[in-house]
């Protein structure tokens, strides 16, 4: 009896041990994400979700939190438990936009999160409604100058509103921001002809362009698009370069364990590498690109200054 008493005591003390031993992960992982369904960011993170699932034996859930520049599916990360399973498929928007264009940020982006791995950059197009008398990039500056209002563009993340706003300088035309909560609400007015202008993801753009229903001018970038290899560059248009860009990162709350951070890292990493992933993030315009944790810290510092100058610059003032 004595024995078994023993015997039922030793695996009532050791029962603690084994759960906390349990292999990482052992439960559905949620990939929180800044804008809605339909948007780069959801075709993106689930590109990535379904290889992790591979990778990692255990679904990839995907959580479009939308609305506030993405700062709501920051603030979900945050408060989340640092246990390795709620991340945030995050962009340049919360995680670079939105300390700097608030007064009081609802996060600090260097303490709140941890860092996981850079995921790389997006592709933008100017694009217009057919109803818009412009085939270049020229054509549209003209036609802005010449119009007696503010001309509206539509803009469902940071990247293209502040790109836009300098653009708009750099050319001494008035824009007019109509702001959305991610693109594919954007889209619907901008193909309905309620706002003429967006400059807007592949996602969203080559699509409905390929379709004739809207009008391709130009990348928003210094090099022309493989997606678009006819269309010209940003500076081939006569335009300089933006020095901001649109680019993705993983992080999770501040506290995530060393072994969880360094498993993500490897498995997230893996995935982008993989040509299967790769290809299939290129047809959205998306450039994969991994880095450790500290290296993607750094970024996100260098990243928060740049943004600020660039705010200051479009005559952007923090609200």
């Amino acid at each position: 009896m004595l024995k078994i008493i023993g015997a039922v005591l030793a695996a009532v003390l050791l029962w603690p041990l084994g759960v906390q031993a349990q292999a990482y992960p052992s439960k559905p992982i949620r990939f929180v994400i800044p804008f809605g369904a339909g948007s780069a960011t959801d075709a993106l993170a689930r590109i990535a979700g379904q290889e992790l699932e591979q990778t990692l034996g255990q679904p990839i859930i995907i959580v479009p939190k939308p609305g506030a520049d993405g700062a709501l599916a920051a603030g979900e990360v945050k408060r989340a438990a640092p246990d390795g399973y709620t991340f945030m498929f995050g962009t340049n928007s919360p995680l670079a936009v939105v300390p700097n264009a608030l007064k009081e940020p609802p996060y600090d982006v260097l303490t709140d999160f941890t860092p996981i791995t850079y995921l790389g950059d997006n592709t933008f197009f100017l694009v217009v409604h057919p109803s818009v008398p412009a085939n270049s990039v020229a054509e549209l500056i003209a036609f802005a100058k010449a119009s007696p209002k503010p001309m509206n563009y539509a803009t469902g993340n940071t990247y293209a509103f502040v790109s836009m706003a300098m653009f708009a300088r750099n050319n001494g035309i008035k824009l007019e921001a109509v702001r959305y909560k991610s693109e594919p609400d954007a889209m619907t007015d901008l193909l309905s002809g309620r706002v003429p202008l967006m400059n807007g993801t592949s996602t969203s753009t080559l699509p409905q362009v390929k379709a004739g229903k809207l009008r391709a001018l130009s990348t928003s970038f210094p090099e022309r698009s493989p997606l678009m290899p006819e269309l010209p560059s940003l500076v081939e248009a006569g335009q300089r370069p933006f020095p901001i860009g649109p680019w993705f990162a993983l992080v999770g709350p501040a506290g995530l364990p060393p072994e969880i951070v360094a498993a993500m890292n490897k498995a997230m990493v893996a995935a982008l590498a993989k040509p299967s992933v790769v290809e299939a993030m290129q047809r959205h315009g998306f450039i994969p690109k991994s880095s450790t944790p500290e290296a993607l810290a750094v970024y996100m510092k260098d990243q928060l200054g740049i943004w600020k100058t660039a705010l200051k610059d479009a005559g952007i003032e923090p609200q």
